[in-house]
């Protein structure tokens, strides 16, 4: 089953299981990345990296450190969906599936800075 993505009237579909969403923290200038992939129909959220610690990056209780950064396993979703903000502070998501990156404003251009994107398994999505 394919993502979702959508923002407002746009919507694109990417053709993957799983990706990653990276981004780099505002102000501790550090990469964060998440595996998500779909599972039964739902997208999941398998693993999570921190690539240091500071301001809102603490690693959570069970976390280990190995090649360069803290992993753990987050809370499962409760409905299935992620929404990612825009922020005139911090560059734009990198969305990484089938062995390449891009900006997330590149697979989905959203009207603005402000605008939300969903992204859900194609099931779910509106």
């Amino acid at each position: 089953m394919p993502v979702c993505l959508s923002a407002g009237a746009a919507v694109a579909v990417i053709a993957a299981q799983s990706f990653t969403l990276a981004w780099t923290h505002s102000v501790e200038k550090l990469r964060w990345e998440e595996d998500w992939r779909i599972e039964a129909g739902r997208l999941t959220l398998a693993e999570a990296r921190i690539r240091g610690t500071g301001a809102g990056m603490e690693p959570p209780e069970g976390a280990t450190w190995r090649n360069g950064a803290w992993h753990y396993r987050p809370a499962p979703l409760q409905d299935g969906e992620v929404r990612l903000g825009a922020s005139g502070f911090a560059a734009d998501y990198d969305l990484c599936f089938a062995g390449t990156c891009r900006r997330l404003g590149q697979v989905l251009p959203r009207g603005g800075e402000e605008g939300a994107v969903r992204v859900a398994a194609c099931a779910d999505a509106p």
